[in-house]
């Protein structure tokens, strides 16, 4: 992450009359993945406080050096220098974030994407070049962030044993992030979640001695829910697990930073749900069933550019949707692989899926499984007409009728064998004579 401090403290000064707060970007962008290098650009001497705020996150501090002309460009030249070698020299860094609204990068940021580098870029909508949000891989607009600040763990840093209730904030969010990514929640990945978020959770701090044991106690305070599903186990929010535990854990705002807007009412909730049920009735192409979280966000931006189902009060888009689903416009359910999925309601009105797509069920294409091949048992039976009129099914013709038709003279030629060996061991006919005649005697 590559921080031009000068660009977007003064942008975040002027245009929305606040400080410059790190730490709401920092909470974003862990979102994304595990942040390896921290480095802001500007000039420190003159900055105040900012440094210190900088220092306490971690953040290398690269001063610039300002000459009697001004130096505008030297932060940029610097940056991009350092995000390149960066670039060349550590194969195991696949995102770039850059912090910062000036047209300038747009050289960087293609140069980046050149090299397979996802490009994210944090600024402001008001005075961030519009060329640079369309043209990287994501744009994060500072205005949603210092909207949603909110502190996440809400634990008491004194010892003893903290009420679980109190990480419900933390949980939440990292089960809004396995929903975004479209990645089943099983617990394992909830705790690798978790510790991205915040690396100092411990679910020892709440009186667990495992997680599993957390998410448990979680469950049993109808927070979330638990699911098994084969040999690992799902964790899913409930309806009636955010709002009360979520405000009480909620610290006051700090300087610099926003309380989150108060719960939308009910008939904000509505308006929204009546928005997502227009987007899938006026869709301009035909509905592919199932639909995935993706698709579905991809669909409702294409009807509304500007909906945010926050605005709503939602917590989420998989939050939206199980208030349509309370409707039977929508019906949510997961694959065999713990992947939520989108299909069809009663109400829903001409809900037809698009040729050669599947409406319900798991294929084996979607689970991973090869189609098998049809045996005996599958194979389609002739039918034919008989004489007085009926259909008469004949069964299909097996296989080894050809190996038994193969076998047949089989027996023949083995008794014949057998008969050219026995002839070679006959005793010569004098001695057949004799006991013929020995025979005879016996019998007289």
């Amino acid at each position: 992450m590559f921080v031009d401090f000068d660009n977007i403290e003064i942008g975040v000064r002027n245009t929305l009359n606040r400080n410059f707060d790190i730490s709401a970007v920092l909470e974003a962008v862990k979102e994304r993945g595990e942040i390896v290098t921290k480095v802001a650009y500007g000039d420190w001497k003159r900055s105040g406080d900012y440094g210190r705020a900088m220092g306490q996150h971690a953040i290398h501090l690269v001063q610039r050096n300002p000459t009697p002309g001004g130096d505008k460009n030297g932060a940029d030249i610097n940056l991009a220098l350092d995000a390149l070698e960066m670039a060349f020299t550590r194969d195991h860094i696949n995102a770039f974030v850059i912090v910062g609204g000036d047209s300038d990068f747009i050289t960087l940021v293609e140069k980046l994407k050149q090299y397979d580098k996802k490009v994210i870029v944090v600024g402001g909508r008001a005075f961030t070049s519009v060329i640079l949000q369309k043209n990287c891989h994501e744009f994060i607009a500072y205005e949603n962030l210092i909207r949603s600040v909110r502190k996440q763990s809400g634990r008491a840093r004194t010892g003893g044993e903290v009420p679980p209730e109190k990480a419900v904030p933390l949980v939440l969010r990292a089960l809004k992030i396995l929903t975004d990514r479209e990645v089943s929640p099983q617990i394992g990945l909830l705790k690798s979640t978790l510790l991205q978020l915040d690396s100092t959770f411990s679910e020892k701090d709440y009186g667990a001695t495992t997680f599993r044991d957390f998410v448990e106690k979680l469950a049993r305070k109808g927070v979330i829910s638990l699911r098994h599903m084969d040999r690992s186990i799902l964790v899913e929010p409930t309806d009636n697990g955010a709002p009360e535990p979520v405000e009480d854990s909620t610290p006051q705002p700090e300087e610099g930073t926003s309380a989150e807007a108060p719960p939308a009412s009910a008939e904000r909730m509505e308006e929204g749900v009546r928005l997502i049920r227009q987007a899938f009735e006026k869709a301009e192409t035909p509905l592919r069933w199932p639909m995935y979280l993706r698709s579905a966000k991809q669909l409702i931006k294409s009807f509304d550019p500007n909906f945010d189902e926050a605005d709503y009060g939602f917590r989420g888009l998989q939050d939206a949707l199980r208030h349509v689903q309370k409707s039977g416009f929508l019906r949510l359910d997961r694959n065999r692989s713990g992947v939520l999925r989108i299909l069809p309601g009663d109400a829903l009105p001409e809900a037809h899926p698009a040729s050669g797509a599947p409406v319900s069920g798991d294929t084996d294409e979607e689970a991973g499984e090869p189609p098998a091949e049809p045996d005996q048992a599958t194979l389609p039976a002739e039918t034919g007409e008989s004489a007085d009129g009926q259909t008469a099914v004949r069964k299909p013709a097996r296989k080894t009728s050809r190996k038994k038709a193969a076998t047949a003279s089989a027996p023949r030629r083995t008794r014949s064998a057998k008969t050219t060996r026995t002839t070679k061991t006959r005793k010569p006919a004098s001695e057949v004579a004799g006991e013929e005649s020995g025979s005879d005697e016996i019998a007289d």
